[in-house]
């Protein structure tokens, strides 16, 4: 054996230290893979085993025949839908919600991500960062109630204020166009302080010396703010805008199911719940899978569509 090949293979002790670093790698990677099966299980028992059940869109489901004796009727739940007066309002409810929640949203966020970053003192900037991003962590069953008891038409303390300067109570739930105003802004309320720790992890991003070179030239706070803020944002902004897209079709059933009630169905009825009351409620399952199914696949084109343009125009993908 030349000296070459020897120098080509390693000796003994290093063959033994590689072979067990690539067993102990394993040893920690099975690890890992085995504590991803109970999330693995679930998302398979409660994400897609329940899938088989969209047959029942193309059938005139019977819950005492099942799925392979009730008989098939192809497409007709789907020219139902959009064929029905109820069906099209609900779709134009839900455009209209879910479209200014996202707008909002959007809006919210940012412009509190600059006020907070103005403030310099740390120790009330955290304070309000921790208080505004609260209300995330709070189920809309429990922020229901509290609406409920404070828009009440008769002494909800909302009514009570606004009847200081002699406005007449207004009935903030049951009337359809102050419902959809009342969705939108509590769930902005409920949501934008998360939001904008989005905001603000793009602010702590920006280079200090861009703002101190512009103090330099005599840039004004202001004029930092135009030139050197926002444009380090709107990358940021355009990235979730974009992926906000999917979830055009989703106007919150948490929220609204806790919110409305008959008085506001022909504004306030989304998709989720119009399929919830179809098909729970009303026992039409075939026609709620095929609603839920057009929901599905059109959220899907449109999650597929804004993760292009999200990379093309922000430059961010997850994969």
């Amino acid at each position: 054996m030349n000296t070459m090949d020897m120098a080509a293979k390693p000796s003994l002790p290093q063959a033994s230290i590689q072979s067990t670093r690539r067993s102990l790698k394993r040893k920690n990677n099975m690890l890992l893979y085995l504590m991803l099966v109970p999330a693995a299980v679930l998302t398979f028992l409660f994400a897609y085993l329940p899938m088989a059940g969209l047959v029942m869109a193309f059938q005139d489901y019977q819950a005492w025949l099942g799925f392979t004796k009730s008989p098939w009727i192809g497409l007709e739940h789907f020219r139902t839908i959009f064929s029905l007066p109820d069906a099209m309002q609900v779709i134009t409810n839900t455009l209209i919600i879910a479209g200014s929640k996202i707008i909002a949203g959007m809006i919210v966020p940012f412009l509190f991500a600059l006020l907070l970053n103005e403030v310099r003192v740390k120790s009330f900037k955290s304070t309000v960062q921790t208080l505004v991003y609260l209300p995330h962590f709070l189920s809309w069953v429990i922020l229901g109630g509290i609406l409920l008891d404070l828009l009440s038409p008769s002494g909800g303390l909302v009514n009570r204020f606004i009847g200081l300067f002699g406005i007449e109570p207004i009935f903030f739930l049951g009337n359809g166009d102050w419902f959809r105003f009342t969705a939108v802004v509590s769930d902005v309320w409920k949501e934008f302080g998360f939001s904008t720790i989005v905001y603000l992890a793009a602010l702590a991003g920006i280079n200090p010396a861009l703002y101190e070179a512009a103090e330099v030239d005599g840039a004004s706070r202001w004029k930092q703010t135009m030139h050197i803020t926002i444009p380090a944002l709107v990358p940021m902004m355009m990235v979730l805008g974009t992926l906000a897209l999917g979830n055009v079709l989703n106007g919150g059933f948490d929220q609204i199911f806790n919110l409305y009630s008959p008085v506001v169905y022909s504004k306030a009825d989304i998709i989720d719940t119009y399929v919830y009351r179809m098909g729970i409620e009303s026992g039409q399952l075939g026609f709620g899978a095929a609603f839920g199914m057009f929901k599905s696949v059109v959220s899907t084109v449109l999650i597929v569509v804004s993760y292009r343009l999200a990379y093309k125009y922000g430059n961010y993908r997850i994969f």
